[in-house]
């Protein structure tokens, strides 16, 4: 059985009650408060720039999955479910322990349950025991998975434990690649998938993050094992969410770089020609969602490895 890198079958969860959380915000630098508008207007805003970026996956022929977030309880993240479960071609579905207390009211087993029935998922790995011991991985907002080659990119954080990625990688058998990244202030990148995105021939990257050059050494040969062309972005890029992108597959076997109009309009000339050598690009204005929520359309996007 091939991996595949990328999939065109996508779950996404639309918000009920999208909003700034205070709990994430502790570790998540891209959030920010601002009480100029209501609560009620950015939940509007969030909805329809949620909307707007499904129609534009589905118009290039990405299967997207709609679920509605329930209403009760409140969850001001359901819009990011990648970091709570994970849907594998061999059959696996994996949940994932939370930092954020509220966070872990986004599994929800009746999603589990849904996606067996359709797709027939046949395994299942629970990790969520862990948040009992303050240990904490989540999903691929943790974990840039390299899923031919079996390796797990992971930079270290409050939210990403260096123990329990090895115990995964062994589950699941893969290699763990795991390195230090830090925003310009100094403060730990919360999301290894902020500063990084992982397509089929290329990576996507801010190297000025890994201050280690052993680390950043060891993710280069990595790279250069795995032929991937390396794309690097700056670390303002990355503020931009140019790091935040995930690679999918539409019609006729075209693969797309999903993007944020931010993350787009950071990139300069040449690295758009670049990454068009490998891939088309597609991008949605999601403004809202970035300022409130501190994630970007990679964030948005579970994606579901149809089993073989």
């Amino acid at each position: 059985m091939a991996m595949q890198q990328i999939t065109d079958h996508i779950l996404m969860v639309r918000p009920a009650n999208f909003g700034y959380n205070e709990q994430t915000a502790a570790n998540n630098a891209f959030q920010k408060k601002d009480d100029s508008l209501p609560d009620d207007l950015i939940q509007e805003l969030a909805t329809a720039e949620f909307d707007e970026l499904v129609a534009q996956l589905r118009k290039v022929g990405v299967e997207v999955l709609v679920v509605l977030d329930s209403e009760e309880p409140i969850k001001p993240d359901a819009i990011f479910p990648n970091n709570w479960v994970t849907f594998h071609q061999n059959g696996l579905i994996v949940t994932y322990p939370m930092n954020a207390p509220v966070r872990r009211l986004e599994r929800r087993e009746e999603i589990i349950r849904h996606m067996n029935t359709v797709y027939k998922f046949d395994k299942r790995l629970n990790l969520e025991d862990y948040e009992a011991q303050h240990q904490f991985l989540e999903g691929t907002g943790s974990l840039i998975l390299d899923r031919p080659n079996q390796l797990a990119y992971a930079c270290i954080s409050p939210r990403t434990d260096e123990e329990l990625l090895h115990l995964y990688c062994q589950k699941i058998g893969y290699q763990a690649v795991p390195f230090t990244a830090v925003d310009a202030q100094g403060q730990a990148i919360y999301h290894t998938n902020v500063m990084m995105a992982l397509g089929e021939t290329f990576v996507v990257i801010c190297l000025d993050t890994i201050k280690n050059p052993n680390e950043r050494a060891l993710l280069l040969e990595k790279f250069e094992a795995t032929q991937k062309e390396v794309i690097e972005i700056s670390l303002q890029q990355m503020m931009s969410f140019a790091g935040n992108m995930l690679q999918v597959r539409g019609k006729d076997g075209q693969s797309w770089l999903v993007m944020s109009e931010q993350a787009h309009s950071s990139l300069s000339k040449a690295q758009i020609e670049t990454i068009e050598k490998h891939t088309k690009i597609l991008y949605s204005y999601i403004g809202h969602i970035e300022k409130y929520g501190g994630g970007s359309v990679r964030c948005m996007m579970a994606e579901v490895f149809v089993p073989d």
